[in-house]
């Protein structure tokens, strides 16, 4: 049984996700920690639930969501893993930290790719990962079958949708990623964005204003 805790963290308020068995297995998924005292807020939650951070996981790699990288990997020894089509988008999150006024050192180590369909394990528990490209180059989420949820970074909102003005964004792309893919999901499926609060499918085929029609 997995469980999924969710951290708010920097000026821009991403969600970062911990996700983790009765076992202590973690999950770390698009680490946003920018300050300190938000690495430490993560570091004394991880260890008053007994955890142990197994993987680090980005969903894409805007800025917001790759903040803690360096840390995570510092402090746990953790190595990325992400789509190919984000390492691009990885190398120039430094620039765009300078020019929102928010610098920051990005991760340098070791690059694992992750594919469309493959299945990362949490424990004895599996999430697969779902290829949804529109937000950035090659978005992915994390898809949880056996308990009904997904990570999904920047794709989905409540009665919202990723922004595709950012280098690499594509409208159309998105909306066909939600549709095809996202919205293939069952309706009961609770999404966790990368921003705001939680959602499922079915509210959001019901009364996202972007998607009727």
């Amino acid at each position: 049984m997995l469980k999924v805790k969710v951290f708010p963290f920097s000026p821009i308020q991403e969600n970062t996700y911990l996700v983790f068995d009765t076992q202590g297995n973690t999950l770390v998924i698009d680490p946003g920690c920018y300050s300190p005292a938000e690495e430490e807020k993560m570091a004394q939650f991880i260890l008053a639930q007994g955890l142990t951070p197994r993987k680090l996981l980005n969903t894409h790699c805007h800025l917001d969501h790759v903040f803690g990288n360096r840390w995570v990997h510092q402090h746990y020894g953790l190595e990325l893993h992400l789509h190919e089509g984000e390492k691009e988008m990885l190398s120039w999150a430094p620039l765009s930290g300078e020019k929102w006024g928010l610098p920051f050192v990005n991760y340098n180590g070791p690059l694992h790719f992750i594919q469309p369909g493959d299945t990362i394990l949490c424990g004895n528990d599996a999430l697969t990962v779902l290829f949804t490209p529109g937000h950035s180059p090659a978005s992915v989420c994390f898809y949880c079958a056996d308990q009904g949820f997904v990570i999904g970074g920047d794709v989905l909102f409540r009665e919202s949708i990723g922004r595709t003005d950012l280098p690499g964004g594509d409208h159309a792309t998105l909306l066909e990623s939600i549709r095809t893919v996202l919205f293939t999901l069952p309706d009961e499926t609770i999404v966790y964005p990368g921003h705001g609060i939680p959602t499922t499918i079915g509210h959001e085929k019901r009364n996202n204003p972007f998607l009727q029609g």
